[in-house]
């Protein structure tokens, strides 16, 4: 399978979990997106068509450290829910962006649960 065929794939999926997935100001979307070498979060709210709070591997906190295995992902968990809390945010839907729940995304949903976010 070309590189190609399964980005298209992994697109289709996604578009498949947006059409059930729909984030609100009360109810925000918690998008996860998951490359080779980083991670990526953030809440979205549909309605108005924009980001509220953003977290990703990229930040400077996660300098000099390994940002694509589950401990940068569950760090990108408490961040993304620490920010969401001190917004005023305590429930989200989760949007796993067509990547199989599982691994980094299962560990930034899971420490992002701990850290107070409801989904």
């Amino acid at each position: 399978m070309s590189i190609s065929q399964s980005h298209s794939r992994q697109k289709r999926r996604h578009q498949r979990v947006r059409r059930k997935v729909v984030g609100s100001p009360e109810r925000p979307r918690l998008a996860v997106y998951r490359s080779n070498k980083h991670m990526f979060a953030q809440l979205i709210d549909d309605s108005q068509g924009v980001t509220l709070v953003a977290a990703s591997t990229l930040e400077a906190d996660f300098a000099g450290s390994s940002t694509g295995n589950c401990e940068a992902a569950i760090k990108v968990g408490k961040v993304i829910a620490e920010r969401a809390v001190a917004h005023g945010v305590t429930q989200v839907v989760f949007d796993r962006g067509g990547f199989q729940y599982h691994g980094r995304v299962a560990a930034l949903a899971d420490a992002a649960r701990e850290a107070g976010l409801e989904f």
